[in-house]
């Protein structure tokens, strides 16, 4: 479902991302992890065709996307990590805006808006402008807008921003049953425990390139490492991260005293 081949992004000489290469099939969810600067977010915006490659190609379910754009948007859905609603919009005509753009039919989109509002618990709240929302309900209301028109393939970063736990724990087993009826998920996310538990596989990103592909018992045992979490560690960070965080710890105390 989604082909990458030498993508790369440049700013002003410095490589973002430097000639990645996956391919994701249908059904999987992939974990998408990096630290902070290591060139995430460039990609996913690459792969939803808000930003243009420097290099390299994205197909997805078949389709080029620096050629046809608007026929791959239409078949993806995007969670960003920072997303803008209309705030001058209620919740209600914000997804029925969303849903004439992707030209559902008004029964059809109804029945949807009706029902994410419904599982997301905003029916109370549906006439009431997107400004007066809490952060978690506006991501409830991005979420929704990304699964309306039903896309065979769904980008998501840092979905969990902002949810409640029980909102969470329903976005994660509605990822699940999404997969197991056929939809790709592209997950980007910090939360690592919640990756290791979600995802069918991982793909690690650090300064850019790629340092590892694969489930999580497999970077396990290739790494000799016992949760995603000292994997992660283990390949995107300093052997001695355990010593600075002690003597950073120690200074802490210290100013204290």
């Amino acid at each position: 479902m989604i082909e990458v081949v030498n993508l790369t992004k440049q700013y002003d000489g410095v490589l973002a991302v430097d000639h990645i290469s996956f391919t994701i099939a249908q059904g999987e969810i992939v974990g998408y992890l990096g630290p902070n600067g290591a060139g995430k977010s460039t990609t996913v915006k690459m792969l939803t065709g808000i930003l243009r490659p420097t290099e390299g190609s994205i197909a997805i379910d078949g389709l080029d996307l620096l050629k046809d754009p608007i026929e791959v948007k239409r078949r993806i859905g995007y969670v960003p990590e920072t997303g803008g609603l209309y705030e001058s919009l209620t919740a209600y005509e914000y997804l029925h805006l969303v849903g004439r753009l992707y030209h559902l039919p008004e029964e059809v989109l109804d029945h949807r808006v009706e029902e994410f509002l419904k599982l997301f618990g905003l029916q109370s709240f549906m006439h009431e402008r997107l400004s007066s929302y809490s952060k978690g309900m506006k991501q409830k209301v991005l979420i929704s807008a990304a699964l309306l028109h039903n896309p065979k393939v769904l980008f998501l970063d840092e979905p969990l921003t902002g949810l409640d736990a029980h909102s969470a724990l329903l976005l994660k087993e509605l990822l699940r049953r999404l997969a197991a009826e056929g939809k790709t998920i592209f997950y980007c996310s910090h939360i690592l425990d919640v990756v290791e538990r979600t995802c069918t596989r991982v793909i690690i990103i650090h300064k850019g390139r790629i340092v590892a592909d694969g489930t999580v018992e497999q970077l396990k045992e290739l790494t000799r490492q016992g949760t995603l979490e000292d994997v992660f560690k283990q390949l995107t960070y300093s052997s001695d991260i355990e010593e600075l965080a002690q003597a950073f710890a120690r200074s802490i105390l210290g100013m204290e005293g």
